[in-house]
């Protein structure tokens, strides 16, 4: 996938890239079948309290019906075209199946318009095919994996990601993550073959503060310009220091450095290596 770049016309124009889309299928409408409405929450919860901040504004979006599950066992399909999905960063592929039926998939690297994916136990090992871990050799790449059997894929679907399956021990098989984590997942969940699309994505250039705000991103103010009384890291006269310890969110607790995960959680045996660990 390529980047383009701009002529700097104006400065906030200078340093902006956007995606090349190739392969992708700039003129087609989404599948209506395949279409919910997305409503936006501007990161409030049913009490109409912010509960995630910065959010707000940014273009209407339709949302697209993803198959994570790939529980169309069995069934050739045909790759009709690649769409962009504006509520992902990986594009996906519109999949006709030999009875009719259309579904949306995450498109891999290598996947085009015409080729065949199916979802089976014999299928063969190459981007776009489902099948259960048990059935993929040793080594290699994956994407869209699942934790629990049939909840469907949650694991390694962002633009350019793919895990690598390392071992298989009886009922598990040990996988290497995207972060270096390397952990356990059960033999018998799905996982589809190859690398997510889309891999020159982590390369694109916002530019600018206004294309944020078109992804419904509003801005983030800094602790440290605050008032006391919105912040821990507020007050002082001029640039002043934290003035504490160690930093801390707006609601007292530590940050950056702080693992929050919690330590008797029931899917810690699973986590063979943390990511960063030596």
């Amino acid at each position: 996938m390529s980047i383009r770049a701009y002529k700097p016309t104006t400065p906030s124009r200078r340093h902006m890239t956007v995606s090349g889309f190739d392969g992708i299928d700039k003129k087609a409408k989404p599948e209506r079948k395949l279409v919910e409405v997305l409503k936006k929450h501007s990161g409030r919860n049913n009490y109409g309290r912010i509960t995630v901040r910065h959010r707000g504004g940014g273009n209407r979006r339709k949302y697209r019906i993803i198959d994570f599950k790939r529980n169309k066992v069995d069934v050739p399909g045909t790759v009709l075209r690649l769409e962009y999905d504006p509520n992902r960063s990986a594009h996906i592929a519109l999949i006709e199946y030999e009875d009719g039926e259309r579904r949306y998939i995450l498109a891999p690297v290598g996947l085009a318009a015409g080729d065949t994916v199916i979802s089976s136990e014999k299928a063969d090992i190459k981007p776009g095919n489902a099948l259960p871990i048990s059935a993929i050799p040793v080594g290699t790449f994956i994407h869209n994996i699942e934790l629990n059997p049939g909840k469907g894929g949650q694991l390694v679907r962002s633009a350019g990601t793919a895990a690598q399956l390392m071992a298989k021990e009886g009922s598990l098989a040990q996988i290497r993550l995207p972060s270096g984590e390397y952990r356990y997942v059960r033999i018998n969940c799905m996982a589809s073959i190859g690398q997510v699309g889309n891999a020159d994505h982590a390369n694109v250039s916002i530019g600018k503060a206004g294309r944020r705000r078109h992804m419904g991103i509003r801005p983030t103010v800094r602790g440290s310009v605050m008032n006391p009384v919105d912040h821990p890291h507020g007050g002082g006269e001029g640039r002043s220091p934290i003035g504490r310890p160690s930093p801390m969110t707006p609601w007292g607790k530590p940050a950056l450095g702080y693992k929050t995960r919690k330590t008797k959680n029931r899917t810690n045996k699973f986590i063979v290596k943390r990511r960063n660990e030596k």
